[in-house]
């Protein structure tokens, strides 16, 4: 198989198997990137794993920030993050120090406890890997179930696509880029992606919650906005219709992907929000975002008939699907 997600169908055979439990809300499948279970009262326990294995630079950052992402994306706050952290042989003591320190800084601007982990060198591996699992927790009332979503529904994005692949061009193929053309300050530019606007939704995603009911909320990371798009309408069995030129994205991601003849559509996406909402609270739900001083966008709907569309100037076509991450594509290619 190749880098990346494995296929949907093996995938889909794999969860098939899990034993149903009746405490689990939400539990796996194709597209859910967490889990809510209920631990009585009224309260609910979000539950979130995700490694990073892409990023080389800031990975204790992408860590954090990623897991929390797919806990807010539940009606969640994340609480408590634990991590395995894998350093290759030979590791400096440093890594670890600078792993650490990057856990420690993004737990604390966003109010979550580190309680626990494991940390170790590992045979076989050439570079770090962080696996973190985050801990969130809600009210059965606020929980966002993603089944909710339904034909005629607005969908609302945040800031632009591909924030965190292109940050992490920047960081990891710096020299690659600079050979492609890209201007130095565009590279420097794109390495800030990372802190501003940031990877974490945490902030929009609790506004739109406040500002109205939401029908569903996903974070778009591997695969990009086209693969997360997909996914967002399958629990409740819809499709979307987007328009491309309503589709956000910054300078530093187009230079980026110019350069690198990637498709940012397909590229490592963490930074972005999308949220389901009913066309009647579709400016009440902008209007909370950007009282955040974040950017919002309405990039299309959910429909109940057709498949998936993007709409551009060429026409009507099929969004594209991309059976790998535009960033796993370029790595593998520059092996």
């Amino acid at each position: 198989m190749k880098v990346g997600k494995l296929p949907a169908d093996l995938l889909a055979a794999l969860l098939a198997r899990i034993p149903n439990d009746p405490s689990v809300l939400l539990g796996p499948g194709i597209g859910r990137d967490a889990a809510a279970i209920d631990i009585g009262g009224g309260r609910v326990l979000v539950a979130k794993t995700d490694p990073v294995t892409f990023a080389t630079d800031e990975i204790g950052r992408y860590a954090v920030h990623v897991n929390a992402n797919d806990v807010a994306c539940l009606g969640a706050r994340p609480r408590w993050f634990l991590a395995s952290v894998l350093l290759p042989e030979g590791a400096a003591p440093e890594l670890a120090t600078a792993i650490f320190e990057q856990i420690l800084e993004a737990c604390a601007e966003i109010g979550v406890s580190p309680v626990g982990g494991h940390t170790e060198v590992t045979l076989g591996i050439e570079r770090a890997v962080v696996a973190g699992v985050m801990l969130g927790e809600t009210t059965s009332e606020r929980l966002v179930r993603p089944e909710r979503a339904r034909g005629g529904d607005h969908i609302v994005m945040t800031k632009g696509i591909a924030i965190e692949g292109t940050s992490l061009l920047a960081r990891d193929a710096a020299t690659e880029l600079g050979r492609a053309g890209c201007a130095a300050e565009v590279i420097e530019s794109a390495r800030g992606l990372l802190v501003a606007p940031g990877i974490s939704v945490l902030p929009e995603a609790a506004a739109v919650c406040d500002a109205a009911r939401v029908h569903a909320l996903h974070d778009p990371t591997e695969g990009g906005l086209a693969t997360a798009l997909e996914e967002l309408g399958r629990p409740a069995g819809l499709h979307v219709r987007v328009r491309r030129e309503d589709v956000p994205v910054l300078p530093e991601t187009r230079a980026v992907c110019d350069a690198l003849g990637l498709d940012a559509l397909g590229l490592l996406a963490s930074g972005a929000l999308l949220a389901v909402v009913a066309v009647e609270d579709c400016d009440a739900v902008r209007n909370a975002i950007e009282r955040e001083h974040i950017r919002a966008s309405c990039i299309g709907e959910m429909v109940a008939v057709g498949g998936d569309v993007i709409i551009d100037r060429q026409g009507e076509r099929p969004l594209p699907r991309f059976d790998r991450d535009e960033l796993a594509r370029f790595f593998d290619a520059s092996t």
